[in-house]
């Protein structure tokens, strides 16, 4: 049997106001060509499917075009959960429509865990998977009053913990001989890498869970939300297939995977990464303006399918005002994209108001950044009172969640 684990898709998504449709419907022709080449069986989708829980009209066509292309080729089944930034309604609207496709959704934790519970039939083989989507804290953990926050953590984790313990009994209870168990999620384990365009998906280290907390029944965990590919833990068989597209300029370094799970009866056979082509050049040139001007110029010697995205980091030898102007300027007549032009040490700037003055693109700065460096101005000892940072994530997740 042959098993493809993608996640974060993040359809929709848009790159300093740029949207970023073209390579993503490339993406999926891919797929779909890359499924039916390699005869694969099984699709597994690990969350973030859309990049906000209110998609636009593009945003879904995309979606469900794909699903229905992929109804005529080898894939007999596939199995989607939704992410944090996936709101539960929109995955799960379609469920039964979808079913009858052999398309099983899970948008949010269910009253029943058997509801998250897929037992699968491919020809003579069977598999079960757990598809356990992003599980909100209100989903799965009851609050109890005059609760500290610590007591708030360790009640959240152990339900995190106890859910997938949950599935696992259901696993086992439907298990047989020659039948894999594979478990999916849309988390932070611990040890993982993140990026720039990775929001903290749980409250402090409410989302923590460790290699050793998912039950040893699982003979591959499919995850999601972290966008490079990697193992958690250093375990081979509990993976982050990674973000499909480059969603940040801190994204550039490494290449973009899906996972190729292979069984033979009862057992995991082989786990491959796959790399997927580049569909847009993102590049990211460093120097003088003089230097930089250089640089985009050559790059516009050559040929590209799509018009290449590029940030510029300048060095600080110079007004930085007037490094913007002669970069934008020099740009105009090249067939590249210049969607950021940053200071070499920016960061070193201190005070929130004078960052925000020299910051050429003031929606590059994060809430929990903002808030860290008002927190400095004002004098406010974040190492002292750590419940305050964890106070002000709680506040961030709640607003995320209700747009």
């Amino acid at each position: 049997m042959k098993i493809l684990h993608t996640s974060d898709w993040h359809l929709g998504h848009r790159l300093h106001e740029q949207s970023q449709y073209e390579e993503q419907l490339l993406f999926l022709n891919w797929l779909q060509e890359y499924i039916s080449s390699k005869q694969i069986d099984i699709l597994l989708v690990s969350g973030d499917v859309f990049d906000t829980g209110v998609p636009s009209t593009q945003s879904q066509k995309l979606y469900y075009d794909f699903l229905v292309k992929l109804n005529s080729t080898s894939c007999k089944h596939i199995v989607i959960t939704g992410g944090n930034h996936d709101a539960p309604g929109t995955i799960n609207a379609p469920k039964e429509l979808l079913s009858a496709m052999s398309i099983h959704v899970v948008g949010k934790a269910t009253e029943n865990i058997e509801d998250e519970v897929f037992e699968l039939a491919v020809y003579d083989d069977k598999i079960i998977i757990a598809a356990v989507p992003y599980l909100r804290d209100q989903d799965i953990r009851r609050a109890v009053a005059s609760e500290s926050f610590e007591q708030i953590g360790d009640r959240y984790k152990t339900a995190l913990v106890n859910h997938y313990n949950e599935a696992a009994e259901y696993c086992s209870a439907l298990k047989t001989a020659d039948t894999p168990v594979i478990g999916m999620g849309h988390l932070f384990a611990i040890g993982g890498s993140t990026s720039d365009s990775e929001q903290s998906i749980y409250v402090g280290n409410l989302g923590d869970i460790g290699a050793q907390d998912f039950p040893e029944i699982f003979d591959y965990i499919a995850l999601g939300h972290l966008h490079r590919p990697q193992k958690a833990g250093k375990l081979n068989h509990i993976r982050y297939s990674g973000s499909p597209c480059i969603l940040s300029f801190s994204e550039i370094e490494y290449a973009k995977n899906v996972v190729l799970v292979d069984t033979i009866k009862d057992e995991i056979s082989s786990i491959t990464e796959v790399e997927i082509p580049k569909f847009r050049e993102f590049v990211r040139i460093k120097g003088s303006a003089e230097e930089c001007i250089s640089q985009l110029e050559e790059m516009n010697s050559h040929s590209f399918k799509l018009t290449p995205w590029v940030e510029v980091v300048l060095d600080n030898k110079q007004n930085a005002s007037v490094g913007f102007h002669e970069i934008n300027k020099a740009a105009e007549n090249l067939n590249l994209e210049v969607l950021k032009v940053t200071l070499k040490n920016e960061r070193r700037i201190t005070g929130l108001e004078q960052l925000i003055d020299n910051s050429k693109h003031i929606k590059d700065l994060k809430p929990m950044e903002v808030f860290k460096m008002k927190c400095r101005e004002q004098n406010f000892d974040l190492d002292t009172y750590p419940e305050v940072l964890d106070a002000f994530n709680e506040v961030v997740q709640i607003v995320r969640e209700k747009e």
